[in-house]
C-alpha cells in the first residue's frame, strides 16, 4: 500500500525505490561503521582521525534523510531498520576492540570505496526513470568521493 502517489510509472518508480533503498541502508551503516571507528581509534593521530570521522557521520546522516524523504516522497517506503541494514548494507563488517589509527583510516578507505561504488551504479540506473533522484545521487557521492580522499591521503 502507499499513500503517497507518484508521477512515476510502477516500472520506474520500483527501480528508483530499489536504488534510494539501497542507497538509504548503505548510508545508515556508513553512520555506524564511522561512529564505531569513532570510539575505537587509538594511536598518535587519534585527535585528527577521531574528528575526521564525526564529519563522515555527520554527512552520511543528512544523507540518509535527504535519500529517505525522496523514497518517501515518491510513494515508497523507506526502511533504515537496523534488520534491514545488516542484512542489505554493501560494507565489510567492522571488528570489535581499537583500531589503530592507520587501521581505522583503512577501514573507511574501505567502507567509503564500497558505497561510492554502489552509489554510481545507482546513478546509472535512476537516470532515464528519474533524474531529480540521480541528482541527489550524485550530490552525495560527489561528497562521499571527497571524504574517500581525505582518508586516502591519511595513510599515503
Amino acid at each position: 500500500m502507499s499513500v503517497v502517489k507518484s508521477p512515476l510509472s510502477e516500472q520506474d518508480r520500483k527501480t528508483v525505490g530499489d536504488a534510494l533503498q539501497g542507497a538509504l541502508v548503505d548510508l545508515v551503516d556508513l553512520s555506524l561503521v564511522a561512529k564505531q571507528v569513532h570510539w575505537t581509534v587509538v594511536g598518535p593521530r587519534f585527535r585528527s582521525v577521531h574528528l575526521q570521522l564525526d564529519e563522515v557521520v555527520a554527512s552520511a546522516r543528512i544523507h540518509a534523510d535527504t535519500v529517505a524523504e525522496r523514497s518517501s516522497a515518491l510513494g515508497t517506503a523507506p526502511d533504515g531498520r537496523a534488520e534491514t541494514v545488516a542484512k542489505t548494507s554493501g560494507i565489510a563488517p567492522v571488528g570489535d576492540g581499537w583500531n589503530k589509527d592507520t587501521g581505522a583510516v583503512q577501514i573507511l578507505v574501505d567502507a567509503l570505496g564500497a558505497v561510492i561504488t554502489r552509489m554510481r551504479e545507482r546513478i546509472q540506473v535512476t537516470g532515464d526513470p528519474d533524474p531529480v533522484t540521480q541528482d541527489i545521487l550524485i550530490g552525495l557521492t560527489g561528497d562521499l568521493e571527497k571524504h574517500h580522499w581525505m582518508f586516502q591521503a591519511e595513510n599515503a
